[in-house]
């Protein structure tokens, strides 16, 4: 039996799970322990820019891997993240400040001085990724405007930040590099090109570094404050969303997925990126994977939506949303509330910023038309049948654009446990669901650590075939008499659209 340490840090909460690869009847199967769990979140400074509270965060991991080592030896530590945000290492090799958040409105004024500098055509042949305000090369831009970069030795990306500060090496772990859109996809290395154009020195992102690499052991200090010892630090899927991909329970390639949490990654896996104008104009991102792998998908807004309304209700108080805080309860209410009777485009730049969601939801409803939801339960119903639809969207224009042929959709991460949207997801695509695990992202990171180190061997399907050993997975058939429904709601969401742009250029 050998043990790991996964560290998994999402945008709302952050835990640390042990996990063990242990030999039961002749076979190797995971057995995962959640050991600590931390809250986490942007929250503004004194001069109102939103920032994370990496400080806080790196002392609940350095706590989280002590309750780990408790359990028994740790074989290596594995960190994965959200993407794009970045800390900055000064000469002396601390902090600088806390990292921005991703939702700071900061990058604004400068994407049309980058988009000057490199064209976006060109930028999405060189670097494929999606357009968001928020891609590292526009916060790189602003920091660099407002004379952040000055005095600077690194920028880190934030899983990169943790495994430095455990360990005092600086790395670029591939995965999470590729979602910064200043990495060439064809080198698998950062442009220079593009880090010139936006006036950022070359050498402020240390180098490229594949996931398996062993990026160092725990420094003495944390060795005291852990009580483990010379534990290896191991890159891994560092993207979240690459540690999810690479643990979904896949028995071949035909597969598309939706790894669902705050954000919803909706695509499918493929051996080369797709830079074609079709697919930038699409809006789809080309990031790299374990193994080689690219994962084309869109970022959709994800259950951030019922995640932020759940925030306002329970501030609020109203004693009319009362199952607001049970998320069982909400669910079968909103299960009740007839389907796709109000509709949102789920990525509209309105919904991004942390905020009162429920009222913008009604704002949107309104303006295009709709029925205004008015309680808790059409809130969430809502919410989610405009991501069911961008789901849908999302799955067909991933296969049309790169060929890729699909017969299952697998739905990972806590949108798995949703069995309304797991259902909706089916009868949308047309596919068969197979809903799980909810703890991908864990199961991908252990899986690279694993094999670093000789405890697992092969390639992604073999590691694939160890996570699928004795997890329990849903399965959701598609109701054909559903689907040109959901073909219609597709349809008014693209109406909805346009209607609240006509609104607010009324407003303007």
């Amino acid at each position: 039996m050998t043990a790991f340490a996964a560290v998994d840090l999402g945008a709302s909460s952050g835990r640390v799970i042990r996990a063990e690869v242990a030999r039961v009847g002749g076979e190797r199967r995971l057995v995962l322990e959640e050991v600590a769990r931390f809250a986490n979140g942007a929250v503004p400074d004194g001069a109102g820019t939103l920032r994370w509270d990496l400080t806080g965060l790196f002392g609940e991991v350095v706590q989280g891997l002590r309750a780990a080592g408790r359990r028994g030896p740790l074989a290596g530590i594995g960190i994965d993240s959200w993407a794009v945000d970045y800390g900055l290492i000064g000469a002396d090799g601390a902090l600088v400040a806390e990292p921005v958040a991703y939702r700071d409105e900061r990058t604004a004024p400068v994407i049309a001085g980058v988009h000057s500098a490199v064209d976006p055509e060109e930028l999405y042949r060189i670097a494929g990724m999606q357009h968001l305000p928020f891609n590292t090369i526009y916060q790189l831009a602003a920091e660099r405007a407002a004379g952040g970069l000055e005095g600077v030795e690194r920028a880190l990306l934030i899983p990169d930040l943790l495994a430095y500060l455990l360990t005092g090496v600086a790395v670029s772990e591939l995965t999470n590099a590729s979602t910064t859109a200043l990495l060439d996809q064809r080198t698998r290395t950062w442009s220079t090109d593009l880090l010139g154009r936006i006036g950022v020195r070359a050498g402020l992102l240390p180098d490229v570094v594949e996931p398996g690499h062993v990026i160092g052991t725990l420094s003495e200090s944390v060795r005291e404050a852990t009580g483990l010892g010379e534990v290896p630090v191991i890159a891994v899927g560092s993207h979240d969303t690459a540690s999810a991909v690479a643990g979904i329970p896949a028995r071949g390639a035909d597969f598309a997925y939706v790894s669902c949490g705050t954000w919803s990654l909706v695509g499918v896996e493929l051996t080369e990126p797709v830079l074609t104008e079709a697919s930038r104009a699409a809006n789809f991102t080309n990031e790299l994977g374990v193994d080689g792998t690219v994962r084309y998908l869109r970022n959709v807004m994800g259950l951030w939506l019922l995640q932020e309304s759940q925030r306002a209700w329970r501030e609020a108080g109203d004693p009319g949303t009362d199952i607001s805080t049970d998320i069982t309860a909400l669910l079968d209410a909103a299960a009740r509330v007839p389907a796709r009777r109000t509709l949102v485009d789920v990525d509209h730049p309105d919904f991004l910023p942390p905020g009162d969601m429920p009222a913008r939801i009604a704002a949107h409803a309104r303006a295009s038309g709709q029925p205004v939801p008015a309680t808790a339960a059409e809130v969430t119903r809502c919410i989610l049948d405009s991501l069911t639809v961008a789901y849908r969207r999302a799955v067909r224009e991933a296969t049309e654009l790169s060929g890729h042929p699909v017969r299952v959709l697998h739905i990972v991460g806590g949108g798995s446990r949703n069995a309304l949207l797991c259902q909706a997801a089916a009868d949308a695509t047309g596919l068969p669901v197979i809903a799980g695990p909810d703890e991908s992202t864990a199961i991908g990171n252990v899986l690279v650590q694993a094999r670093a180190v000789g405890a697992l061997t092969g390639d992604l399907v073999a590691l694939r075939a160890v996570a699928a050993r004795g997890l329990t997975l849903a399965r959701y058939e598609p109701d054909p008499t559903e689907r040109a429904a959901w073909a219609a709601a597709e349809e008014r969401v693209h109406g909805a659209e346009e209607r609240v742009h006509v609104a607010a250029a009324d407003r303007a």
